[in-house]
Protein backbone atom coordinates (compact mmCIF):
# COMPACT_ATOMS: atom_id res chain seq x y z
CA UNK A 1 0.00 0.00 0.00
CA UNK A 2 1.14 3.57 -0.68
CA UNK A 3 2.13 5.72 2.30
CA UNK A 4 -0.53 8.20 1.29
CA UNK A 5 -2.77 8.72 -1.71
CA UNK A 6 -5.43 11.05 -2.98
CA UNK A 7 -8.36 9.86 -5.07
CA UNK A 8 -10.28 12.36 -7.17
CA UNK A 9 -9.16 15.12 -4.84
CA UNK A 10 -10.81 18.49 -5.38
CA UNK A 11 -10.43 21.67 -3.33
CA UNK A 12 -12.49 24.84 -3.70
CA UNK A 13 -12.06 28.09 -1.80
CA UNK A 14 -15.11 30.33 -2.03
CA UNK A 15 -16.34 29.80 -5.57
CA UNK A 16 -12.83 29.19 -6.88
CA UNK A 17 -11.60 25.71 -7.83
CA UNK A 18 -7.95 25.32 -6.81
CA UNK A 19 -7.53 21.58 -7.44
CA UNK A 20 -9.66 19.13 -9.36
CA UNK A 21 -9.50 15.36 -9.92
CA UNK A 22 -6.03 14.89 -8.43
CA UNK A 23 -5.03 11.22 -8.18
CA UNK A 24 -1.71 11.04 -6.42
CA UNK A 25 0.23 8.43 -4.46
CA UNK A 26 3.67 8.18 -2.93
CA UNK A 27 5.42 4.98 -1.91
CA UNK A 28 7.97 4.28 0.78
CA UNK A 29 11.46 5.57 -0.07
CA UNK A 30 10.37 7.54 -3.14
CA UNK A 31 11.39 11.17 -3.78
CA UNK A 32 8.57 12.99 -5.58
CA UNK A 33 8.63 16.65 -6.56
CA UNK A 34 5.61 18.74 -7.45
CA UNK A 35 6.31 21.59 -9.85
CA UNK A 36 3.90 24.09 -11.32
CA UNK A 37 3.36 27.80 -11.88
CA UNK A 38 2.24 30.15 -9.11
CA UNK A 39 -1.37 29.56 -8.17
CA UNK A 40 -1.31 26.00 -9.52
CA UNK A 41 -2.37 24.51 -6.16
CA UNK A 42 0.99 23.04 -5.08
CA UNK A 43 0.85 24.21 -1.46
CA UNK A 44 -2.87 23.39 -1.29
CA UNK A 45 -2.12 19.81 -2.33
CA UNK A 46 0.54 19.49 0.38
CA UNK A 47 -1.83 20.95 2.94
CA UNK A 48 -4.60 18.55 1.91
CA UNK A 49 -2.15 15.66 2.26
CA UNK A 50 -1.16 16.65 5.81
CA UNK A 51 -4.79 17.32 6.75
CA UNK A 52 -4.57 21.11 7.08
CA UNK A 53 -7.07 21.63 4.23
CA UNK A 54 -10.30 19.66 3.85
CA UNK A 55 -11.05 18.33 0.38
CA UNK A 56 -14.27 19.54 -1.25
CA UNK A 57 -14.43 16.27 -3.17
CA UNK A 58 -12.50 13.01 -3.29
CA UNK A 59 -10.45 11.63 -0.42
CA UNK A 60 -7.01 11.40 1.13
CA UNK A 61 -6.04 7.94 2.38
CA UNK A 62 -3.04 7.53 4.67
CA UNK A 63 -1.38 4.27 5.68
CA UNK A 64 -2.23 3.40 9.31
CA UNK A 65 0.18 5.04 11.76
CA UNK A 66 1.80 7.18 9.07
CA UNK A 67 4.36 9.60 10.57
CA UNK A 68 4.90 12.81 8.62
CA UNK A 69 7.70 15.36 9.04
CA UNK A 70 7.10 18.83 7.61
CA UNK A 71 9.66 21.46 6.60
CA UNK A 72 7.86 24.79 6.04
CA UNK A 73 8.81 27.69 3.81
CA UNK A 74 10.95 30.33 5.45
CA UNK A 75 9.97 30.53 9.10
CA UNK A 76 10.38 33.99 10.59
CA UNK A 77 11.78 34.13 14.09
CA UNK A 78 12.18 37.47 15.83
CA UNK A 79 15.97 38.04 15.74
CA UNK A 80 15.87 39.75 19.14
CA UNK A 81 14.44 36.61 20.73
CA UNK A 82 17.08 34.58 22.55
CA UNK A 83 16.41 31.09 21.21
CA UNK A 84 19.04 28.38 21.02
CA UNK A 85 19.01 25.55 18.51
CA UNK A 86 18.30 23.12 21.35
CA UNK A 87 15.35 25.14 22.67
CA UNK A 88 13.93 25.44 19.14
CA UNK A 89 14.15 21.67 18.62
CA UNK A 90 12.26 21.22 21.90
CA UNK A 91 9.23 23.10 20.54
CA UNK A 92 6.46 21.98 20.72
CA UNK A 93 7.51 18.89 22.65
CA UNK A 94 10.66 18.03 24.51
CA UNK A 95 13.21 15.67 22.99
CA UNK A 96 16.32 14.16 24.47
CA UNK A 97 19.65 15.81 23.80
CA UNK A 98 20.80 12.68 21.96
CA UNK A 99 17.73 12.78 19.68
CA UNK A 100 18.39 16.46 18.97
CA UNK A 101 22.05 15.78 18.13
CA UNK A 102 21.08 12.84 15.93
CA UNK A 103 18.56 14.91 14.00
CA UNK A 104 21.10 17.68 13.41
CA UNK A 105 23.62 15.13 12.19
CA UNK A 106 21.11 13.68 9.73
CA UNK A 107 20.30 17.21 8.56
CA UNK A 108 24.01 17.73 7.82
CA UNK A 109 24.49 20.51 10.34
CA UNK A 110 27.46 20.67 12.67
CA UNK A 111 26.14 23.68 14.61
CA UNK A 112 26.10 23.24 18.36
CA UNK A 113 22.88 22.95 20.33
CA UNK A 114 23.87 26.11 22.20
CA UNK A 115 24.03 28.25 19.02
CA UNK A 116 21.51 31.06 18.79
CA UNK A 117 18.98 30.61 15.97
CA UNK A 118 19.43 34.31 15.10
CA UNK A 119 23.14 33.75 14.35
CA UNK A 120 22.65 30.95 11.81
CA UNK A 121 23.05 31.47 8.07
CA UNK A 122 20.01 30.85 5.86
CA UNK A 123 21.24 27.39 4.92
CA UNK A 124 21.97 26.43 8.53
CA UNK A 125 18.55 27.68 9.61
CA UNK A 126 16.83 25.50 6.99
CA UNK A 127 18.83 22.51 8.20
CA UNK A 128 17.58 23.10 11.74
CA UNK A 129 14.02 23.10 10.33
CA UNK A 130 14.89 19.84 8.56
CA UNK A 131 16.30 18.41 11.80
CA UNK A 132 13.10 19.32 13.62
CA UNK A 133 11.03 17.51 10.97
CA UNK A 134 13.26 14.43 11.37
CA UNK A 135 12.70 14.21 15.15
CA UNK A 136 9.47 12.27 14.61
CA UNK A 137 11.41 9.67 12.59
CA UNK A 138 8.98 10.23 9.69
CA UNK A 139 7.84 7.75 7.06
CA UNK A 140 7.15 10.74 4.83
CA UNK A 141 9.10 14.00 4.78
CA UNK A 142 7.28 16.94 3.18
CA UNK A 143 9.09 20.11 2.10
CA UNK A 144 7.27 23.21 0.89
CA UNK A 145 9.63 25.53 -1.01
CA UNK A 146 12.18 24.74 1.68
CA UNK A 147 15.10 26.51 0.00
CA UNK A 148 13.51 29.88 -0.72
CA UNK A 149 16.09 32.57 -0.18
CA UNK A 150 19.14 30.30 -0.44
CA UNK A 151 21.59 30.79 -3.28
CA UNK A 152 21.93 28.10 -5.92
CA UNK A 153 24.90 26.23 -4.39
CA UNK A 154 23.24 26.35 -0.95
CA UNK A 155 20.04 25.10 -2.46
CA UNK A 156 21.74 22.26 -4.35
CA UNK A 157 23.61 21.24 -1.19
CA UNK A 158 20.34 21.19 0.77
CA UNK A 159 18.64 18.93 -1.79
CA UNK A 160 21.66 16.61 -1.83
CA UNK A 161 21.25 16.40 1.95
CA UNK A 162 17.62 15.36 1.39
CA UNK A 163 18.83 12.49 -0.79
CA UNK A 164 21.20 11.47 2.03
CA UNK A 165 18.33 11.61 4.53
CA UNK A 166 16.29 9.34 2.28
CA UNK A 167 19.14 6.82 2.14
CA UNK A 168 19.84 6.97 5.88
CA UNK A 169 16.27 6.97 7.19
CA UNK A 170 14.42 5.28 4.34
CA UNK A 171 11.62 7.84 4.36
CA UNK A 172 9.73 8.98 1.30
CA UNK A 173 10.14 12.65 0.37
CA UNK A 174 7.50 14.88 -1.16
CA UNK A 175 8.59 18.37 -2.10
CA UNK A 176 7.32 21.47 -3.83
CA UNK A 177 9.86 23.74 -5.41
CA UNK A 178 10.42 26.48 -7.95
CA UNK A 179 14.01 25.45 -8.51
CA UNK A 180 13.34 23.11 -11.35
CA UNK A 181 16.91 22.21 -12.28
CA UNK A 182 17.85 21.27 -8.73
CA UNK A 183 14.78 19.31 -7.71
CA UNK A 184 14.44 17.59 -11.06
CA UNK A 185 17.89 16.14 -10.47
CA UNK A 186 17.07 14.94 -6.97
CA UNK A 187 13.71 13.35 -7.80
CA UNK A 188 12.62 9.86 -8.76
CA UNK A 189 9.34 11.22 -10.07
CA UNK A 190 8.13 14.69 -10.98
CA UNK A 191 4.49 15.78 -11.02
CA UNK A 192 3.60 18.82 -13.05
CA UNK A 193 0.56 20.47 -11.48
CA UNK A 194 -1.65 23.24 -12.79
CA UNK A 195 -4.93 22.83 -10.91
CA UNK A 196 -4.81 19.21 -12.04
CA UNK A 197 -1.95 16.84 -12.89
CA UNK A 198 -0.70 17.85 -16.35
CA UNK A 199 2.00 15.21 -16.62
CA UNK A 200 4.13 13.04 -14.36
CA UNK A 201 7.00 10.62 -14.60
CA UNK A 202 10.78 10.40 -14.40
CA UNK A 203 12.49 13.81 -14.52
CA UNK A 204 13.90 13.21 -17.99
CA UNK A 205 10.46 12.23 -19.27
CA UNK A 206 8.68 15.21 -17.75
CA UNK A 207 11.33 17.66 -18.98
CA UNK A 208 10.53 16.50 -22.54
CA UNK A 209 6.75 16.59 -22.11
CA UNK A 210 4.85 19.18 -24.11
CA UNK A 211 2.73 20.22 -21.12
CA UNK A 212 5.86 20.86 -19.06
CA UNK A 213 7.52 22.88 -21.81
CA UNK A 214 4.34 24.88 -22.30
CA UNK A 215 4.50 25.90 -18.63
CA UNK A 216 8.25 26.26 -18.15
CA UNK A 217 9.94 26.38 -21.54
CA UNK A 218 12.94 24.16 -22.09
CA UNK A 219 15.64 26.27 -20.48
CA UNK A 220 16.35 23.96 -17.55
CA UNK A 221 17.67 21.05 -19.64
CA UNK A 222 21.34 21.98 -19.34
CA UNK A 223 21.10 22.59 -15.61
CA UNK A 224 19.38 19.23 -15.21
CA UNK A 225 22.41 17.48 -16.69
CA UNK A 226 24.70 19.45 -14.38
CA UNK A 227 22.99 18.36 -11.17
CA UNK A 228 22.24 14.78 -12.13
CA UNK A 229 25.04 13.47 -10.01
CA UNK A 230 23.82 10.07 -8.87
CA UNK A 231 23.67 8.10 -12.09
CA UNK A 232 25.53 9.94 -14.81
CA UNK A 233 25.84 8.21 -18.12
CA UNK A 234 29.19 9.70 -18.99
CA UNK A 235 27.72 12.70 -20.81
CA UNK A 236 28.81 15.35 -18.36
CA UNK A 237 32.13 14.36 -16.87
CA UNK A 238 33.33 17.94 -17.25
CA UNK A 239 30.82 18.99 -14.64
CA UNK A 240 31.62 16.47 -11.95
CA UNK A 241 33.87 18.83 -10.06
CA UNK A 242 30.89 21.10 -9.44
CA UNK A 243 29.37 18.66 -7.03
CA UNK A 244 31.87 18.69 -4.26
CA UNK A 245 32.62 22.33 -3.57
CA UNK A 246 29.36 23.38 -2.03
CA UNK A 247 28.81 20.52 0.37
CA UNK A 248 28.73 22.18 3.74
CA UNK A 249 29.34 25.78 2.80
CA UNK A 250 25.79 27.00 3.26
Amino acid sequence: MSLIETRGLGVRFGGHTVLSHVDFAIDRGEIVTIVGPNGSGKSTLLRAIIGAVSPTSGQVIAAPGLKVGYVPQKLHIDPTLPLTVERFLNLPRRVSRDAARDALRHAGLDARLSHQMADLSGGQFQRVLLARALLTNPDLLILDEATQGLDQPGSAAFYRQIETVRQDIGCAVLMVSHELHVVMAASDRVICLNGHICCEGAPEHVAQAEEYRALFGSGTGGALALYRHDHDHGHDHDHHHHHDHHGAAE
